[in-house]
């Protein structure tokens, strides 16, 4: 009881702290927004690495949380504290950030090579008979293309409960924190993700499935 408390108070004198620095750094104090950012980085890093698993990805992540969460200063005002807001911005660009990156690879040719005898070899002919055809990383692109789609399609709350529920692994309370929402609230944001989700990724999960049961997935 007495650990859960000076928790509590821990959590409050932190908020607290970072309140009288935002209206240092509103007041012009730039020294005082370091002190945020180095506060506060780590966590974001991890958030940020966990859901792009590409360190180069998270630290642009961070980088961007930051410099919106500056910009945007004035807007935040003491609706809630700085940790639990710039983390959720965090969260949002890291979707965003891996939405281009994943249309990037999408767009990504294959590189073709000539033979001895001048044929064109194509260097998918050359894996063995059990790695994934052409047509089937053609399929997962497209399954990929949808979860960016059906993502894309969520509100910003649904999507960053849906990431750091089921891609970071955060417990409800965390994620209410980040929120700023009671946990029933979280728990039915979440379900409404996973429910909008299934049922717009449902097609192309059912195509699939009948393909497999007639024994013609490619």
């Amino acid at each position: 009881m007495i650990r859960m408390q000076q928790s509590v108070d821990s959590t409050q004198a932190l908020a607290e702290s970072d309140a009288v620095a935002v209206e240092r750094t509103l007041a012009g104090d730039r020294d005082a927004y370091r002190v945020l950012v180095e506060r506060h980085s780590h966590n974001v890093f991890r958030l940020a690495y966990r859901m792009t698993r590409n360190r180069h990805d998270a630290e642009e992540v961070v980088q961007e949380a930051f410099l919106r969460g500056y910009q945007k200063l004035g807007q935040f005002a003491a609706r809630s504290n700085f940790g639990t807001w710039v983390y959720r911005i965090a969260a949002n660009y890291a979707i965003d950030r891996m939405r281009q990156r994943q249309k990037e690879e999408a767009r990504r040719e294959m590189p073709r090579t000539e033979d001895k005898d001048g044929m064109e070899n194509d260097p998918l002919t050359r894996v063995k008979d059990e790695a994934p055809t052409p047509e089937r990383l053609t399929q997962s692109i497209e399954l990929r293309k949808q979860l960016e789609q059906a993502l894309a399609a969520l509100t910003e709350a649904e999507r960053t409960a849906f990431v750091m529920r089921h891609w970071e692994g955060c417990g409800i309370e965390e994620i209410a924190a980040v929120l700023k929402s009671s946990s029933n609230a979280t728990k039915n944001t979440v379900f409404r993700a996973v429910q909008k989700l299934r049922h717009a990724l449902q097609p192309m999960v059912e195509t699939r499935a009948q393909a497999r049961a007639m024994g013609t997935e490619l």
